[in-house]
């Protein structure tokens, strides 16, 4: 059996499918990590795009239960040059094509995933759909049309409060789509954490009284959470407020900035990012369409994307705001700016 990616623009890419055997559509993006696939599969971020891998041979030390950012993977769709059939680690698991099919995403495998990236780069990230060689033709311009994903935050959101004990600073976490190693990072540092469901209301999180409120990653554009932003606003001032990715675009929404699609985002684990405080560069993991483009003139940029000179870090000049576009947790990626957790923390009360 073959399978075609088919692009909104009328491009075809034919491969061999894999994974789970159903046609599914999303919005195509690439990826330049070379490992981290795992990672890349279960990060809430990834809701509802077809996400391609720019390293060619994927799968090589299968899967593991343990090394997930959520409880399942989010992606709609998986594209890699080879998958690897006879991994060989011993934390493996099972393979990617069995997850892929235990968890119902097709996979894609056997196109110029090198070409595809180059479509992307040039024309922008857009739709696209899988499709199988039995699959009715007629209505893909039909699903492409009507793909929409702006309901991502509320579909991947934890469904109701949990906490998680620690003798440390309390931080009040908004769940957007977190990653569990943001988790990991406030827990390795002693906090006591209560983990809100996106929709709750500015003053049920300030009912619990935390010392700091942390604002998520997650998938989609910042603008459409219009809720959201007002919740911020309502924290604003009352509580020091952090955050990472969609988090750090929410932030600069509610204090008056603005943010805008880029044209094939910053995905992957070697992005530059100069840190406007220390002059260092950090080499950072990165997963996002969006980015602030502009600010009020009481917030300032902290980081700075050395690639495309994007702003990746702003904080407040008097009240404790602070926040992040690159992902200091990692997983996949380096760990160098794992430090910004420490920061976060100087701020709570």
């Amino acid at each position: 059996m073959k399978a075609k990616l088919i692009l909104e623009n009328g491009m075809v890419f034919e491969g061999n499918p894999f994974g789970y055997l159903k046609e599914n559509v999303g919005e195509v993006v690439f990826t330049t990590g070379m490992t981290g696939y795992q990672e890349v599969l279960t990060d809430p971020s990834y809701y509802g795009q077809i996400v391609t891998m720019t390293y060619p041979l994927i799968g090589n030390y299968g899967v593991n239960l343990e090394d997930v950012e959520s409880s399942k993977p989010q992606v709609k769709g998986f594209i890699v040059r080879e998958k690897c059939n006879m991994p060989n680690n011993f934390r493996c698991e099972l393979t990617l094509d069995d997850y892929l099919k235990q968890n119902k995403i097709i996979g894609l495998e056997g196109i110029d995933t090198r070409a595809l990236t180059k479509v992307l780069r040039n024309n922008g990230t857009m739709k696209g759909i899988i499709v199988l060689d039995d699959s009715n033709l007629d209505d893909v311009n039909e699903k492409l049309n009507s793909f929409s994903n702006k309901e991502a935050v509320h579909i991947v959101t934890t469904k109701e409060k949990y906490e998680i004990p620690g003798e440390g600073k309390h931080v009040a976490i908004i769940d957007y789509g977190i990653k569990q190693n943001i988790i990991r990072c406030f827990r390795k540092r002693g906090c006591k954490l209560t983990v809100f469901p996106s929709g709750t209301s500015a003053e049920e999180i300030l009912n619990v009284n935390p010392d700091l409120v942390f604002v998520s990653n997650g998938p989609g554009d910042p603008q459409d959470l219009e809720y959201e932003i007002q919740t911020i606003k309502n924290i604003i001032g009352k509580k020091p407020i952090v955050g990472i990715c969609l988090g750090h675009q929410l932030l600069a929404l509610s204090l008056g900035g603005n943010t805008t699609k880029l044209k094939f985002g910053h995905r992957g684990g070697n992005h530059p990012v100069k840190d406007l405080e220390t002059g260092k560069v950090h080499i950072t993991s990165q997963n996002h369409g969006y980015v602030v483009d502009s600010m009020p003139e009481d917030v300032e940029a902290t980081h700075i994307n050395i690639n495309d000179g994007t702003i990746e870090g702003l904080k407040h000049k008097t009240m404790p705001i602070y926040s992040v576009q690159f992902h200091p947790e990692a997983s996949a990626g380096p760990k160098d700016s794992e430090y910004i957790f420490d920061r976060f923390l100087n701020y709570a009360l």
